[in-house]
């Protein structure tokens, strides 16, 4: 099959996602017992035995399945709304922990049987996922290529003489070959995103700490995440709302003070001078990619040095950092230094190199790289980056593997030492037929932000359109936050709903206000506005209920929303038809002057309408 062909196939067949998979369970064409039977007998028959360690028992997952069959039978449409991920199966790396299954991390001799799944595993199988089994990885996740395991290389799913990308590598496999709906891997220096851009997958790194760590071998403990694949990006956010959440068990875990998503076109940085090592394929994707992204209305492309990453890079393999790899195996390195794979055993060896001062020293250097890159970034809302700057073979990998690996983590190994998100996206294939991601890269707690981006950049790059839908489904608040009541131009498709998002609000509910309101279209205003005024209807005046939403923003955003609001608005307390206040839209007298009375119509939006 040639390289061409292989591209057309892969565009025109796209993988079942979890929202293909719930629509067919609620229309009755399919159930979770059918899906987990067909994907056994695929995983059984396929020529591919490097991406399972090892799987749930067939006759255990089949007994799981008949039982969510029960359930969707007895509770019908109400299971999907306890049950967000009901029925879709998934596979977790092999340093992430299952209850009464090995935990290898790519090492036989290392093998554990823990009695208590992760945490993050435990959320999942709550909201109703279906574990399928547990995948191959780079051993120890320790590299960006998929080919240190002893059992075995994990070949690419879409060329299999070139490398999977790496450590998670039978996590991405999986999914890119439809054996699950989508995956856990882990992330220390891009192991959840260099896979997802060989494979043609998404894979979400979120903000360090939003997806407890209890339960995952670290590699690097104060870097580490788990990461999540999936065909898109709504895929991946809908299953990191399931399995978001502070764990106190996790000393790492954090409730991160989370962005408001942008509506209005975005200000990305670049890098000024990108970086393929030669590989004229990936710069003329990644080109094409940025000029379909700069197509997007009210998008603004900003060149930055890029150095100020690059050295933070270099501190994870090259610095301190990499002691952290020799602290995670504790004495295992001393005791079983022949069982580890030679690449691993020579990079985590040396960690003798470095003492206590080499660890100060490069926290400090750490500090000032991150001042630099934050002060960089500061007028942009992202950076996007090539996911990788170049895709080699199998081969090249065995020939000189430190370096191919060095050259893997060029654009992913200083987020998570700069404590930032990142979403990799399928991108322009290559001209040789071959995958090509990009990555949105973005400050700690940024996720919601980059995913609603990135699933605007996905449809512009040919996948599906997901904006708004990613867009309404917020993470939970973690901080305190004030309920606004907008009758007009802030109302959900109004001029300046925009700016509601931007400060993080989200739809709380729509109603009315009590009867007391009249609501008037006030003169030349841009865009037009109405006024909400409180009448008193102790003087006899008549009043209504006015049509109302009630949006939930942080309070740390709300004086900066009130600032924005011009006269002759302001902000006041509103009375709602239940007889609870919020704070929301009032007008100043003088401005009814020149106003239409509107306020038979009911709301804002009925006026308009009438107008048309």
């Amino acid at each position: 099959m040639s390289a061409n062909t292989l591209r057309q196939n892969s565009i025109q067949s796209p993988q079942r996602t979890i929202a293909d998979v719930l629509a067919s369970y609620r229309a009755g064409s399919l159930t979770p017992g059918k899906l987990i039977g067909d994907l056994i007998t695929q995983i059984e028959h396929a020529d591919r035995d490097e991406i399972w360690i090892s799987r749930v028992p067939a006759k255990t997952l089949k007994q799981q399945a008949a039982a969510l069959d029960l359930m969707l039978q007895i509770k019908g449409e109400a299971v999907f709304e306890s049950l967000p991920l009901f029925g879709i199966p998934f596979a977790v790396k092999d340093n992430i922990d299952v209850a009464d299954m090995a935990t290898t991390a790519a090492c036989p001799e290392f093998s554990h049987v823990p009695q208590v799944s992760a945490t993050v595993v435990a959320r999942l199988q709550q909201a109703g996922a279906l574990l399928v089994g547990k995948t191959n990885l780079d051993q120890f996740a320790t590299g960006l290529v998929g080919v240190r395991s002893p059992y075995g290389a994990v070949r690419n799913s879409l060329r299999p003489e070139y490398v999977s990308g790496g450590s998670s590598s039978g996590s991405a496999v999986a999914v890119a070959l439809g054996q699950v709906l989508f995956s856990l891997g882990t992330d220390t220096a891009g192991s959840g995103r260099v896979p997802a851009a060989f494979n043609n997958l998404v894979g979400l790194k979120p903000t360090r700490g939003l997806l407890s760590a209890s339960g995952m071998l670290p590699a690097c403990r104060t870097l580490d995440c788990i990461s999540i694949f999936a065909h898109d990006v709504a895929d991946a956010w809908r299953v990191l709302q399931s399995a978001a959440g502070y764990d106190a068990g996790d000393a790492y875990s954090r409730s991160p003070v989370m962005l408001g998503v942008k509506r209005r076109g975005y200000r990305i940085a670049v890098p000024q001078k990108p970086e393929f090592y030669g590989d004229d394929n990936a710069k003329l994707a990644y080109e094409q990619a940025l000029e379909k992204i700069t197509a997007l209305p009210g998008v603004s492309i900003t060149r930055i040095p890029f150095d100020a990453f690059t050295d933070a890079a270099q501190l994870l393999y090259q610095g301190p950092w990499v002691a952290e790899r020799r602290a995670a195996l504790g004495d295992f390195f001393d005791t079983h230094n022949e069982a580890i794979h030679p690449v691993v055993r020579e990079i985590t060896g040396q960690s003798d190199k470095f003492d206590a001062v080499d660890a100060f020293n490069g926290q400090y250097r750490l500090a000032e790289l991150r001042r630099e890159a934050e002060t960089l970034l500061q007028n942009t809302d992202l950076l996007l980056v090539p996911t990788t700057t170049t895709m080699p073979t199998i081969a090249a990998v065995e020939a000189d593997p430190i370096v191919r690996n060095s050259q893997l983590g060029y654009y992913t190994n200083f987020v998570n030492l700069m404590d930032m998100a990142a979403l990799a996206i399928p991108a322009v294939w290559r001209k040789d037929g071959l995958p090509a991601g990009v990555t949105l890269i973005g400050p700690a707690g940024s996720d919601h932000l980059l995913a609603e981006a990135g699933a605007q950049f996905q449809q512009l790059l040919g996948g599906a359109a997901q904006a708004d839908a990613v867009a309404a489904a917020p993470l939970p608040f973690n901080e305190a936050t004030v309920k606004v009541g907008v009758v007009g131009a802030h109302l959900s498709g109004q001029p300046l709903n925009w700016q509601l998002l931007e400060a993080g609000a989200r739809l709380h509910a729509s109603t009315t206000t009590s009867k007391h309101y009249r609501l008037y279209a006030l003169a030349n205003t841009t865009p037009a506005k109405p006024g909400l005024v409180r009448i008193n209807s102790a003087n006899g005046d008549d009043g209504a209920a006015i049509l109302t939403e009630v949006w939930e923003m942080p309070v740390r955003n709300f004086g900066s929303f009130v600032a924005a609001i011009p006269a002759p608005l302001g902000i006041g307390t509103m009375e709602l038809a239940d007889g609870s206040s919020v704070k929301g839209f009032i007008c100043e007298p003088a401005a009814l002057d020149n106003a239409r009375d509107i306020t038979g119509y009911g709301g804002w939006t009925a006026y308009l309408a009438a107008k048309i």
